[in-house]
């Protein structure tokens, strides 16, 4: 887990992927620039069990409570970082103190 001062980054596991599949089919999370998408649970099982190249991370209060997610992925051979916040937590202070 990587700690931040006030959020935790946590690799996200199968179980956790009822979370994203809710958060995924929600066009309020998603926003108005992501493509609206409606995916199965059985769809999205099948692309976490695919990842290549590729990692998952929960955003997380340091309750435990999920706020959203951070996938890194490679892609036309470019590392690229996508992020996703739910609605009521945009736009609060989240940094985070420095990696060593």
């Amino acid at each position: 887990m990587l700690e931040g001062k006030t959020v935790n980054l946590r690799i996200m596991e199968r179980e956790d992927l009822p979370v994203l599949q809710e958060w995924d089919n929600n066009p309020e999370f998603m926003g108005e620039y992501e493509e609206l998408r409606q995916e199965t649970k059985t769809e999205l099982e099948k692309t976490y069990d695919n990842l290549k190249d590729a990692q998952w991370f929960f955003v997380q209060k340091k309750d435990g409570t999920k706020i959203g997610y951070i996938a890194h992925f490679l892609a036309a051979g470019e590392t690229e970082l996508g992020y996703f916040i739910v609605p009521s937590e945009r736009g609060r202070d989240m940094s985070a103190k420095p990696l060593r």
